[in-house]
C-alpha cells in the first residue's frame, strides 16, 4: 500500500492505492496522523478509490486513523470505496461508524456544512 497527501481548502486528503493490509503502513499512517495534529489539521478525507483489496488489519488501520483524529478534536471520513471495499464495509457494520461519500469533492464540502 501507497498513500500520497494533499490539502484541498480546510481538509487533508491521503490518497490510498493497492492493497490495505495494516502492517508497517499502519505505522506509517499513525505517524503522518500525528504530525498532521500538530499542525493542527484536524479534518481528514481518506480517498480509496485506487484500494485494489483491504483485509482486516486494513480495517483496524481506518478505525485507528479515525479514533485517533476524533480524539484529538477533529475528524476522519472516507470517499470513493469501490464496489468490494463497500461490502466489506457493510458486512462488518463498519459503513455505520464511518462517514462515507461517493466522491472526494462531497467528502471535502462535508466539512463544510460542520462549521
Amino acid at each position: 500500500m501507497g498513500f500520497d497527501i494533499s490539502e484541498r481548502y480546510n481538509c487533508v486528503v491521503i490518497e490510498f492505492s493497492g492493497n490495505v493490509m495494516g502492517g508497517p503502513d499502519a505505522v506509517r499512517l499513525n505517524e503522518k496522523l500525528h504530525d498532521l495534529i500538530e499542525s493542527n489539521q484536524l479534518n481528514v478525507v481518506i480517498d480509496l478509490s485506487n484500494v485494489k483489496f483491504m483485509n482486516s488489519s486494513g480495517l483496524g488501520m481506518l478505525i485507528g486513523a479515525l479514533t485517533t483524529m476524533k480524539k484529538a478534536g477533529g475528524d476522519l471520513r472516507i470517499c470513493n470505496a469501490g464496489e468490494k471495499i463497500r461490502s466489506l464495509l457493510t458486512i462488518t457494520k463498519l459503513i455505520t461508524v464511518f462517514k462515507h461519500y461517493q466522491s472526494l469533492d462531497k467528502a471535502i464540502e462535508s466539512f463544510k456544512e460542520d462549521e
